[in-house]
């Protein structure tokens, strides 16, 4: 089962009113072979919660600027 699947099954559980719990043993036992960690259900339920109801991965960044990492580009330079 791939990812999309996966969080179209979390969502399910979401509208029908399980908690996290009851959505992981639900897909744990109706879907051995794809076992979700608790904490990614409980990512995409904060992520429906939100009304985010997409269950596509959004797009992330490539690298993130901080502080940190200009000042390390910065030294490179010098």
């Amino acid at each position: 089962m791939d990812k999309k699947e996966l969080r179209v099954l979390i969502k399910y559980c979401f509208l029908k009113g399980k908690n996290i719990v009851e959505a992981k043993t639900w897909v744990d036992a109706e879907f051995p072979d794809t076992t979700p960690g608790k904490s990614t259900i409980k990512d995409w339920y904060a992520k429906f919660m939100r009304d985010e109801m997409s269950s596509e991965d959004g797009e992330r960044p490539k690298e993130v600027v901080t502080d940190e990492n200009i000042k390390y580009s910065q030294n490179d330079f010098e």
